[in-house]
């Protein structure tokens, strides 16, 4: 094993489109969007000189480093059973630990440990004892809008761009002597612990040895992914166990392989990690996880061509997404009949929106320059205002059905409109779901402004993403309508975040990022 490298890893968070609450069961599917917003963790060794009497150590150091939250801890880890104790701290502003890269790193150990033949596990080792890595865990950025404002500047991609990448967060007090510190940021929804958990499972798999990984500019060629599902499972066990759940697991499989159509795995399949918290041999639990049953599904999928995802954050504060699906599960066991009929017609719209994406994908494909011609029509068009739902909107739509003036523009259009009626669709039954379960899946401010959204100019969808609440806004708007939406949401104090999609997952990176020039298309974003 090559000594004293430094790794670094990469996992982009995410935007789960449709699915929510449906995801948490199969066979439901999600469309989740995996974005430009990366969060990175950095390998590299702790100690380059070996002691004479390191044969003897039963423990060996850790440290992990949090730049941003000003967090660092020191940890031994036990080198027979690869447990992870924490020794001494100075988490200057913010006293608790990080269970989601604790656990990241007792697994990924755990799997070296388990797959690898006698004399790889003494390279391995020798390699734990001389210069086990430290683990500096980032993300591009953070603080977002509450940034922005302290600066006096407006809630436009133009001022988040003059925001430093990785910047500290900052902290508020609770007391006079400056305990119990909270970050201030706003929760996003991106799915920062499960993209933390992955780019650390990645960064330590990788430079233990484990798999090998490819560069993020060259992940599109990656046809085998035998180590992306060792990277899957591994990070998939580690975020379940931190959690204390069992959870659908979308959020960890978009940060390991990127955009996909995903129907998750039996929650059986990882039982024995939830066995091992009280006690079982991590390295006897970790071939159960990595011999299982993987059962969950991922296909292929992302937005068609000319269609660009923007992400807003209204700055509320977030939502607490387990108490809110609390609150479905709860409703969801008192009144079973009525939910089934509700989750029903929910999955319907799903799919028909998913259909009709998937069509405009493959007729941009079969006629591209047909297909170039009538969105960038539509883009400059804006739709009438409509509240009612029950009726279908081809009327309401009729520019844009106007437009296509030969056979293959017709389908193309009426598939444009097929998908933002199942929108529509998705909305009005989360909306739905929210009132009976008596939790703001659609708050009204969102839904003042997810309807002020969906009539500019260009506007295909308009969204609360997963859980809903008031953690986030999406838009996927039309060639190049985006400069209304955002200027629009600044208006309306909704800060439109440099997130797009980018359909690509897990990854290595060449160098830290934090020495080279972040470019203003990756997004401030937050770890959990």
């Amino acid at each position: 094993m090559e000594l004293f490298r430094c790794r670094v890893a990469s996992a982009p968070g995410k935007v789960l489109m449709t699915g929510g609450y449906l995801i948490l069961e199969r066979p439901n599917a999600g469309l989740v969007l995996s974005t430009n917003a990366r969060f990175y963790a950095i390998v590299k060794p702790l100690y380059h000189h070996l002691s004479p009497d390191s044969w003897a150590w039963a423990w060996t150091d850790v440290k992990l480093t949090s730049p941003q939250l000003s967090r660092e801890s020191m940890y031994k880890l036990s080198l027979k059973n690869v447990t992870l104790q924490c020794v001494s701290s100075r988490q200057v502003f913010y006293g608790s630990g990080n269970p989601f890269v604790e656990q990241a790193v007792q697994y990924s150990v755990a799997a070296a440990h388990a797959t690898f033949d006698k004399d790889k596990k003494e390279a391995l080792q020798k390699l734990l004892l001389q210069d086990f890595p430290e683990l500096l865990e980032s993300d591009a950025s953070s603080g977002l809008a509450m940034q922005i404002e302290a600066r006096g500047l407006p809630l436009l991609p133009e001022a988040l761009a003059t925001l430093p990448p990785f910047a500290s967060i900052t902290f508020n007090s609770e007391e006079s002597s400056g305990e119990n510190c909270k970050p201030e940021v706003a929760k996003t929804g991106l799915g920062s612990s499960a993209a933390m958990t992955t780019a650390v499972v990645a960064a330590l798999l990788h430079y233990l040895g484990v798999v090998n990984l490819a560069l993020l500019s060259d992940q599109n060629q990656v046809k085998d992914t035998t180590d992306l599902d060792v990277v899957h499972m591994i990070a998939q066990t580690a975020h379940c166990v931190a959690q204390g759940k069992v959870g659908s697991g979308f959020d960890v499989s978009s940060a390991v392989y990127g955009s996909h159509r995903y129907v998750r795995f039996s929650p059986e399949v990882i039982s024995s990690a939830q066995v091992s918290a009280k006690g079982a041999p991590l390295q006897e639990v970790i071939l159960e996880i990595l011999k299982g049953k993987w059962d969950h599904e991922r296909t292929k999928f992302c937005l068609p061509p000319l269609m660009t995802l923007l992400l807003g954050e209204p700055g509320a504060g977030g939502s607490l997404t387990p108490s809110m699906v609390g609150a479905v599960k709860k409703w969801q066991k008192a009144d079973p009949q009525k939910t089934q009929e509700t989750w029903r017609k929910l999955s319907e719209e799903n799919l028909a929106l998913e259909t009709q994406l998937n069509t405009l994908s493959k007729l941009a494909e079969k006629h591209l320059d047909e297909y170039k011609s009538l969105i960038n029509s539509c883009s400059m068009l804006k739709p009438e205002k409509r509240q009612i739902y029950d009726v279908r909107f081809y009327k309401m739509l009729g520019q844009w059905i106007e437009q296509a003036t030969q056979q293959s523009q017709e389908a193309i259009a009426k598939a444009l409109v097929g998908a933002r009626n199942a929108m529509l669709g998705i909305r009005y039954h989360m909306r739905q779901m929210g009132k009976a379960a008596g939790v703001p899946i659609e708050p009204e401010s969102q839904t003042q402004l997810l309807d002020a959204t969906m009539n500019m100019e260009g506007v295909l969808l308009a969204g609360v993403p997963g859980a809903g609440g008031f953690d986030a806004v999406f838009a996927v708007t039309l060639g190049d309508s985006s400069n209304h939406v955002i200027k629009s949401w600044s208006s309306r104090n909704v800060l439109a975040m440099l997130v797009r999609e980018d359909p690509r997952g897990v990854s290595l990176e060449g160098a830290d990022p934090r020495t080279r020039e972040i470019t203003s298309s990756i997004s401030s974003i937050r770890i959990e």
